[in-house]
């Protein structure tokens, strides 16, 4: 029986594992998917040693970066992110393993973000910025560093949208929350959260943004998918905000992983 699985650690919380158990049941697939937390990425190797059915792998916090140093070949878009949150594991006669990296969070992220942007895009405070203001676009403000904000950013990008990290340290040009003055806010209309902030059972946690700085002219989008409607998305919609939260993402980015896994 093929194996699939979720890397990662902790997994106390795992929308894959359900997600892909309820799959198999309904199409009456034979296959099953488990929760792999390792301590330690250099676990890997042992990992796929151990199961020799293990065909593919979903990436989760805090490995997204690090499994790259395992992987034998990356498709070029996760090449270009830096990040790996699929894999494809094919073995050769002698078992021996050949990990091949994707990132499908970029596809599911552009494609559950793209028809707010477009919404946001055509609100008329939007058009009267850029019809005032020659060469104005929107930008986007992305919350955390880690590897879901890669293909945040580089998706973002790919809609004509510029960026800027919001973290806790300065470095490589980013800026700190406690430097977010009411100007970013004017500048920046679109607010994507890839930190764990808000997840549950951590639900009284947010970004330490200025809410009060956000109105009817700024998307907040939240990766986090649980609760559905996380503090930091409440606080937005309470501004009036565009708001939505990560469960479509996910939702594209399981499906995209399931079509890398069977492709022959």
């Amino acid at each position: 029986m093929k194996q699939y699985g979720l890397l990662g650690y902790p997994l106390s919380h795992s929308f894959s594992h359900g997600y892909f158990a309820e799959k198999f049941k309904k199409e009456g697939i034979d296959a099953q998917y488990e929760n792999y937390a390792i301590a330690s990425i250099d676990k890997l190797p042992q990992l796929i040693a151990e199961n020799t059915q293990l065909v593919g792998l979903n990436v989760t916090i805090p490995y997204k970066e690090s499994v790259i140093s395992y992987i034998d070949m990356l498709d070029p878009e996760a090449e270009a992110i830096g990040a790996v949150n699929t894999i494809r594991i094919e073995r050769d006669g002698n078992h021996k393993p050949r990990l091949t990296g994707y990132n499908t969070d970029l596809l599911g992220f552009r494609d559950s973000i793209l028809p707010l942007v477009e919404k946001l895009r055509n609100s008329s405070r939007i058009r009267f910025l850029e019809k005032t203001y020659e060469g104005i676009a929107l930008k986007a403000l992305i919350l955390g560093t880690g590897g879901a904000s890669k293909a945040v950013e580089y998706g973002l990008k790919q809609m004509g949208i510029e960026t800027l990290y919001v973290s806790r340290s300065p470095e490589g040009g980013r800026v700190t929350y406690e430097n977010l003055s009411h100007s970013y806010y004017d500048e920046y209309h679109i607010i994507v959260n890839t930190t764990p902030l808000g997840m549950y059972p951590n639900v009284q946690t947010c970004p330490p943004i200025d809410y009060k700085s956000i109105g009817p002219n700024h998307l907040l989008f939240d990766a986090v998918y649980n609760p559905e409607k996380t503090l930091f998305l409440q606080k937005g919609e309470k501004q009036g905000a565009i708001i939505k939260n990560g469960l479509e993402m996910l939702h594209l980015q399981a499906e995209a992983s399931w079509k890398i896994w069977i492709a022959e």
